[in-house]
């Protein structure tokens, strides 16, 4: 196990000295491709926005910066090889920003947001950026505005499809937010986009999608990391990034369900390292609180926080659009299963029987009515046969059960549960709804599941 320390440089002149512990490893991560552009695709973010007519700030564009770090220390550290319990790495950034003196002010609580989303122990610091990268934004050409009125996450998933229907339908123009990921990932949200694009075809809203990938030999003798907990991370920068470039207050709008959000464990096992914090109360809350801190006048908000997935459905703003969609969007966790099972005739597919794939089924269920959804599912029948709780297709079928049997014994128990991810404190008005809302949320997978048979073979 080493102690990690990743140092940012602004090119291969930029040798400020940074001390560093006899137990600490240092990387550095170059931040420079070519004389002067950004790489890891965050120059390719700001000529994309640029074409948009919307120039991010000084400020945001450090953000940026400090996301590819976290970015590039949560996938290129390993957790089995670099920590004690298997999970929980120590990781210190040095990241080159444009106002360290704001920046340092708000280190405690990037570190708090970092954490807790991570599970990691994360220390950070900031210094200047070398004098020829002091001002990296080119000013304006126009002295108009741009076109968007808000920001929202785009992740190919059906949430956030819903969260851009409804505003499409609204009236609203925003710039759409995608971290391009693996293949199913960016065929999904690029289907998705051409055909939003295609019916909405009046209205001038858009999208930011980028890629940003290290090599997997960044940091030297350690191996990659596939758990990606810091991945949102990086997307509520991205929103972040480019809402500063819209010339006013914004929103980020992160749509996300309340089951999912609050992600309360479903057995005892799921905790820690299985139970994902990415849109979790307290995260957002945190996210506020950083913007506050660097004088950001934006806010991150989940306008979603109170209803179930099926709920969502069912209030999308165009349903017949939505159902001529939904099969399209990805919920699935392992969505190339099929294909690496070898099923023949088939690409990627969702799974049927992972855990965001099983709220998404009974999502679609409770809002259109069994039989409804036209999704291709590699286990299309939940009752076919007995599903094994050792194997991938009961595992997640088990826990559901769980929690629903603990809730249906003791309803009450609702109210505490909730807290068990993570702090509430921030939410004091909206427990009871929070604990409403995963009640419901359960109550839909209920009727998914009901009389699906698991055993322990």
């Amino acid at each position: 196990m080493n102690r990690h320390l990743l140092v940012g440089r602004y090119g291969p002149d930029d040798q400020l000295s940074i001390p560093s512990a006899a137990d600490e490893q240092m990387t550095d991560l170059q931040l420079i491709a070519g004389e002067k552009s950004l790489g890891y695709g965050i120059g390719g973010a700001l000529t994309s926005l640029k074409a948009l007519g919307v120039r991010p700030t000084e400020i945001g564009l450090d953000l940026l910066v400090l996301a590819a770090h976290v970015h590039a220390a949560d996938t290129r550290i390993s957790r089995a090889e670099q920590s004690q319990d298997s999970w929980t790495r120590e990781i210190r950034l040095v990241v080159p920003v444009s106002d360290p003196t704001r920046w340092n002010a708000a280190a405690p609580t990037v570190k708090r947001t970092l954490d807790f989303l991570t599970g990691d122990h994360w220390t950070i610091g900031f210094r200047q950026r070398p004098e020829r990268f002091t001002e990296i934004i080119t000013p304006p050409g126009t002295l108009f505005p741009p076109n968007f009125d808000t920001v929202s996450l785009f992740s190919g998933g059906l949430d956030s499809l819903i969260g851009a229907i409804d505003l499409l339908e609204a009236g609203r123009v925003p710039l759409l937010i995608s971290h391009a990921g693996e293949g199913a990932t960016s065929d999904a949200q690029n289907l998705l986009f051409a055909t939003l694009k295609k019916h909405f075809s009046p209205t001038a809203f858009d999208r930011l999608r980028v890629w940003m990938l290290f090599p997997t030999d960044l940091v030297q003798g350690v191996s990659s990391e596939n758990s990606t907990r810091g991945r949102s991370f990086l997307f509520f920068a991205l929103g972040v990034f480019a809402g500063t470039g819209l010339e006013t207050d914004f929103v980020l709008r992160v749509p996300e369900n309340g089951l999912i959000a609050l992600n309360v464990p479903l057995d005892p096992l799921r905790l820690g390292s299985n139970s994902t914090r990415t849109t979790h109360p307290y995260y957002i809350a945190r996210w506020n609180d950083l913007l506050g801190h660097l004088g950001i006048s934006g806010r991150v908000e989940n306008p979603y926080w109170a209803k179930t997935k099926g709920e969502m459905a069912l209030a999308c703003a165009n349903p017949a659009l939505l159902k001529a969609l939904a099969p399209h969007a990805l919920s699935c966790a392992h969505a190339s299963n099929a294909r690496h099972l070898g099923i023949k005739g088939r690409g990627i597919e969702q799974c049927g029987y992972c855990l965001p794939c099983l709220i998404r089924r009974a999502a679609l269920d409770a809002a259109w009515g069994r039989g409804n959804d036209t999704t291709s599912y590699t286990l299309p029948n939940l009752r076919a046969h007995p599903l094994g709780t050792r194997e991938s297709n009961g595992q997640q079928v088990r826990s559901f059960q769980f929690a629903i049997e603990r809730l249906r014994v003791a309803p009450h128990l609702a109210k505490l549960l909730i807290h068990k991810p993570g702090s509430l404190a921030d939410e004091a008005l909206r427990l009871d709804q929070l604990a409403a809302v995963y009640q419901r949320g359960l109550a839909e997978v209920a009727q998914l599941i009901e009389g699906v048979e698991t055993t322990p073979g």
